[in-house]
């Protein structure tokens, strides 16, 4: 059964990819170390989103001692899946043939393309 997520805002995205790069429990620190390296959130930002990603039940917060650790609940590779499942259904029509039909006038290189017939023939998708 495949799992179902909505689509998360791009600041609450940018927190989760930084959560995935990371080994739970992350803390909010190591967090923040991640996302400075591309734009600073202050304190109270961070900490909303965070809480925003825990009401969804993206992540888990946990005390411990005086900070709070987060866990993910929602794998990167699910969250992923399921949004390029809504992305075709939604911008294709769950028709596979326009959405290769898209990928191919896309721009992607011809050994992108060699790669993804590669992985379709191997059955590694």
């Amino acid at each position: 059964m495949a799992l179902s997520f909505k689509r998360l805002p791009d600041s609450e995205l940018e927190v989760m990819q930084a959560i995935w790069q990371l080994e739970p429990p992350v803390s909010r620190s190591a967090i923040d170390g991640i996302l400075s390296q591309t734009h600073q959130l202050a304190p109270t930002t961070l900490l909303t989103l965070l809480s925003r990603l825990a009401d969804k039940g993206f992540i888990e917060i946990r005390k411990e001692g005086r900070s709070a650790v987060y866990n993910p609940l929602v794998s990167q590779a699910d969250y992923q899946a399921s949004q390029s499942k809504r992305f075709v259904d939604q911008l294709f029509g769950s028709d596979m043939v326009a959405f290769a039909n898209a990928l191919t006038s896309s721009g992607l290189s011809r050994e992108d393309l060699k790669e993804l017939r590669r992985l379709l023939e191997e059955d590694a998708l």
